[in-house]
């Protein structure tokens, strides 16, 4: 059997990839087939690709209203000022996560972006009251690094981590 080149190798990389991210938690068989790979070759392409850290873990998309959370999303926007080489390890540390815990937050997502603002967290909590405290534990972890901090809920997805909402037609009621 040839070896195959590098740009097949790729491509059959992101066949597998593509199928993963509509169902992380098919099985083998049937990503197999959508691809129309063998399970032993689909196995080994996801073995490597876990690897090399192009899969970082698995998870589950869950409503997080039907278990009585709600969803936000914390833009932070940071001051012009010089960053510290202890804030930047704090950062890095993920202290934040700690303190979410305490609160009852659980972070669902943390960038860092190019544009209006610098860092974005989305999370779920009980409600905006948690969120706001979240946002308050934030600014008090970094004092004077933060220039602007807003907090924004998430009334409906369409979409959330690639896969389409299977109520997305309840949107009509916030139109």
């Amino acid at each position: 059997m040839a070896k195959s080149s590098k740009d097949q190798i790729e491509q059959d990389e992101k066949k597998i990839l593509s199928e993963l991210v509509k169902n992380s938690n098919e099985n083998i068989d049937t990503i197999s087939k959508h691809c129309g790979f063998s399970r032993q070759k689909t196995w080994r392409f996801i073995k490597q690709l876990e690897a090399k850290d192009l899969i970082w873990g698995y998870t589950a998309i869950f409503n997080e209203e039907k278990i009585g959370l709600k969803h936000f999303i914390l833009m932070i926007k940071k001051t012009t000022k010089h960053l510290e080489e202890v804030t930047a390890d704090r950062i890095i540390s993920r202290k934040i996560e700690d303190i979410a815990v305490e609160i009852g937050i659980t972070i669902e997502s943390s960038f860092y972006v190019h544009g209006e603002y610098d860092w974005v967290i989305t999370f779920a909590a009980e409600d905006i009251k948690h969120a706001k405290k979240f946002s308050d534990s934030v600014v008090a972890l970094h004092p004077g690094v933060i220039d602007n901090i807003t907090i924004m809920q998430t009334l409906m997805f369409i979409r959330k981590q690639y896969i389409l909402n299977p109520e997305r037609k309840k949107l009509k009621e916030f139109l």
